[in-house]
This record gives structure tokens, sequence and C-alpha cells, in this order.
């Protein structure tokens, strides 16, 4: 099972929506084991990965909360399922809009329980595209329920949805 709903065809619809140049300097916020790390180096991106627990060595051991890197660091931050389980997607969102430089994007698939654009407008960002997946998460989330790889009690109750957004730091 892939570590997103979609896994690669999904990254690879991010990337055609923000319509990022070739060479553009990456950073993946949640790369766990590498797979979105190496397809952003394979498709000509300037690309770092970051995540607390790292399963392979090409991704960097860290916080992405407090992430190691200069302010306005990077021309992109790519996040798919890892600023809802960082526990403060607010916290995520803001420290995405510092690595950004000005004018770079925000490419993020993740669950949220409230309403994404608004959390995006208070971080800094300007929402150039949204879509609703909740109905390509709901099978994702069954699936791995089923092959018991994930634990029914770990969302809050309320309802959710999974988005799809592509935003341009301010």
């Amino acid at each position: 099972m892939n570590g997103h709903p979609g896994g690669q065809e999904h990254t690879r619809r991010m990337l055609e929506l923000a319509a990022l140049p070739q060479g553009a300097r990456m950073l993946d916020m949640g790369a766990g084991a590498g797979e979105t790390l190496r397809l952003l180096r394979e498709s000509g991106f300037d690309a770092v990965g970051i995540d607390l627990s790292p399963r392979t060595p090409e991704v960097l051991q860290g916080d992405f909360l407090r992430a190691p890197f200069p302010d306005g660091s990077f021309d992109a931050v790519l996040s798919q399922c890892a600023f809802f389980v960082s526990g403060d997607a607010a916290g995520a969102l803001r420290e995405a809009h510092r690595l950004l430089a000005p004018g770079a994007k925000l490419l993020l698939s993740d669950v949220f329980f409230e309403d994404p654009a608004a959390l995006l407008e208070l971080a800094g960002f300007a929402l150039l595209h949204s879509e609703d997946l909740t109905p390509q998460w709901r099978e994702y989330y069954l699936e791995a329920l089923w092959r018991e790889e994930t634990d029914c009690c770990a969302l809050p109750k309320g309802k959710c949805g999974y988005w799809l957004l592509i935003a341009e730091r301010r």
C-alpha cells in the first residue's frame, strides 16, 4: 500500500497542477520512506526530504515543524498525509510558509477537520487550486483498516475531508 491515496499518480498530478520549473528546489515535509523524494529527483527537481522517523538514509531525520533550513530556502514544499499526523497542521503550514521564497508554491494533500482554505489564508498563502478527494481517501483508509495498517481510533471525531491543495506563498 502507498503512503498516501493515489500513490505516484497523485504526486504527478500535484506537480502538473503546480507547474514548477525544472530544477526547482523542493522540500518533501514528512518524506517517510522516500518514494516521493525519489520521484521528485527523477522528475528533475533538486529535492530534499525530512521526517521524524525516516525509513531510508536519503531522507533527513528531523522535525518538519522546526526544519533546519533558512527562511526562503525552497521554491516548493510538498507534503502528503503528514501535516495532520504531525498534530499541528496550522504549525506545519506556518513552517512551510517560512521555508518558501515569496511566490513559491505549496503542494499539499491531507486530511482536514476544518476548512483548509481558511487555514491557508491564516498562514499567508493564496489558494490556487482546491480539490476534494474525500471519496478516494475513504477507500484508501478502509483498505488500510482492512489490512490492519492503521488504527480506526486514531482520528478525532467529526466530519473530515481529504484535500489536494496548491497554494502560493504571499
